[in-house]
């Protein structure tokens, strides 16, 4: 019965036998691959405590506000075959995991889907407003979309995992967008996996329209939201 930790390392393999000789892969995994293991699983525990904070978060938010304001949370561990794909187009050795730790930010991942754009902004600002998350990088793709229509707000955050013997900051990228950006989002990537060099400047054309009539929706979603909330207090106020 094959094991875990025997898994992974077969995973490694066949991401390596696709770029490496086998005299290179028997000395990989041979200097490197237990470093690399223990890297991705601080990764791991640190996608657990992102995870856990926002889901601290959503449920503050539902008793406070009486309703939920994550739709979902999705995490993810980059694979191994695209982090090798990425230090090699930044020129990093593979045998230095500690280049990868300090050069690549989107290792670990953790996406937020909500269901308005206010909640975007107040789930960003109660994250970082926390002692122990550090802010490295912010890119607001909902106020400056991607010329293709992308919209996500995106934050490179460290936070600390505590081990056995120390305190380790680990960096993850977290996505926080609507379930419309969302919706968007998942079919275009589909519609463009790995067709992006043949896509006609038409279909471009109508996936950014597509997206930008997607976000006019957002846009409604939000207005009608805040009428009705406007509309509940009123009522409450008269009670």
């Amino acid at each position: 019965m094959k094991t875990e930790s025997t898994e992974r390392t077969l995973s490694l393999e066949r991401a390596l036998m696709e770029r490496l000789s086998k005299s290179e892969i028997t000395t990989w995994l041979k200097n490197y691959a237990k470093p690399y293991q223990e890297l991705m699983a601080y990764y791991r525990c640190a996608l657990m405590e992102v995870e856990t904070k926002f889901n601290v978060l959503n449920e503050e938010f539902s008793l406070q506000y009486d309703r939920n304001p994550i739709s979902s949370i999705k995490t993810r561990l980059k694979s191994f075959g695209s982090i090798i794909e990425k230090l090699q187009r930044k020129g990093i050795s593979l045998s230095d995991p500690d280049a990868m730790e300090a050069k690549l930010n989107d290792i670990a991942g953790v996406r937020v889907v909500c269901s308005f754009p206010e909640d975007v902004y107040m789930l960003a600002d109660a994250l970082l407003k926390q002692d122990d998350i550090r802010l490295l990088a912010r890119k607001d793709y909902i106020q400056h979309p991607k010329p293709n229509g992308y919209r996500s707000l995106h934050l490179i955050v460290e936070v600390p995992i505590f081990l056995a013997q120390e305190k380790r900051m680990m960096k993850v990228e977290v996505q926080l967008r609507t379930i419309a950006m969302d919706f968007w989002a998942s079919l275009e990537h589909q519609l463009r996996y790995k067709e992006t060099a043949h896509v006609p400047e038409e279909l471009n054309r109508q996936l950014l329209d597509a997206a930008n009539r997607i976000a006019a929706l957002d846009g409604d979603m939000q207005h009608i939201h805040d009428q009705m909330a406007a509309l509940a207090n009123r009522i409450c106020d008269l009670k």
